[in-house]
């Protein structure tokens, strides 16, 4: 599959193959050795596997809108709601939203943007999955002091969603934690629940966004690199998190086994200690009262 990508015309008596490249960055994703470990261990100059990590994460990059794609077809939304609703009875979910933390080194340009609320360096990945775990959307481009919500609403998907959301019963809504704005798209529990229905609205939400945290799990679980603390430069690791992202994707689509682990190793963002207030309550709301009262 990325065989065009990764061989290209050379003067020198040998090169990489294709094959090569794949399993030196398939061993860096898995474990998160030393790229000089790597080398020493399949026989190869740590550049060679330095240059086999980059273009290998970039050529999973050039394909990521294969097999990370945000549902269009009706019959794949309705299918994707079934799914969430059979969790907890929850209606319309289309996705859940959630933030994870990859942890680097401290980079040399714009350290301060980088350190997170918990102190370390990193890069706040958003990720928004179906109820089977597979990833519809993900960014990754964003130093780790940028708070969930600011992501959402500066994303592709968040800006798509604010001007082009046509109502619950035909593109959806998001499950977000308190970090999020609730809003007519992207519906967050209530901070402080007073009514039995209420109640049990947290409670389904709770139990139907939890998808996100173990596809992160999972994900991490299955890509030691995202765990780890990652040396190379922020533009680089972002790559690398979203090659991993397209891997996992294809993980499920081939039925791999992966443990269930909903906490998983890392760090996800949580509400990065920001609660946001409600935009729009209106669905959030209607929903309460027509399915959880």
């Amino acid at each position: 599959m990325l065989e065009p990508y990764l061989c290209r015309p050379t003067l020198r008596s040998y090169a990489m193959t294709a094959h090569e490249q794949v399993l030196m960055a398939l061993r860096y994703y898995a474990t998160g050795d030393k790229m000089t470990t790597i080398g020493d261990t399949m026989g190869f100059h740590v550049s060679s596997v330095s240059r086999s990590v980059r273009d290998v994460s970039a050529a999973l990059c050039d394909i990521a809108p294969q097999y990370i794609k945000w549902p269009t077809d009706p019959a794949e939304k309705m299918t994707i709601k079934q799914g969430f609703y059979s969790i907890a009875s929850f209606p319309g979910v289309i996705g859940a939203v959630d933030g994870t933390h990859t942890r680097i080194q401290s980079p040399r340009e714009y350290e301060h943007t980088y350190v997170n609320r918990k102190g370390f360096h990193s890069i706040n990945v958003q990720g928004i999955c179906d109820h089977t775990g597979k990833f519809l959307n993900v960014s990754a481009k964003w130093p780790g002091s940028n708070h969930d919500s600011f992501i959402f609403r500066s994303s592709d998907i968040g800006i798509h969603l604010e001007g082009n959301h046509r109502g619950i019963d035909v593109d959806g809504v998001l499950l977000g934690d308190s970090g999020y704005a609730c809003s007519r798209y992207l519906l967050t529990p209530y901070l402080r629940p007073s009514t039995r229905a209420q109640i049990k609205y947290n409670d389904a939400h709770a139990k139907t966004r939890g998808v996100v945290e173990r596809c992160f799990g999972w994900w991490k679980r299955r890509f030691i690199v995202l765990h780890e603390e990652n040396k190379c430069e922020p533009g680089r690791v972002a790559k690398i998190a979203v090659a991993c992202a397209v891997l996992h994707n294809i993980a499920l689509q081939r039925h791999e086994p992966m443990e269930d682990d909903i906490n998983g190793p890392g760090d996800n963002g949580g509400n990065d200690g920001a609660v946001q207030g409600p935009i729009n309550d209106n669905v959030r709301r209607f929903i309460t009262e027509h399915y959880f009262n």
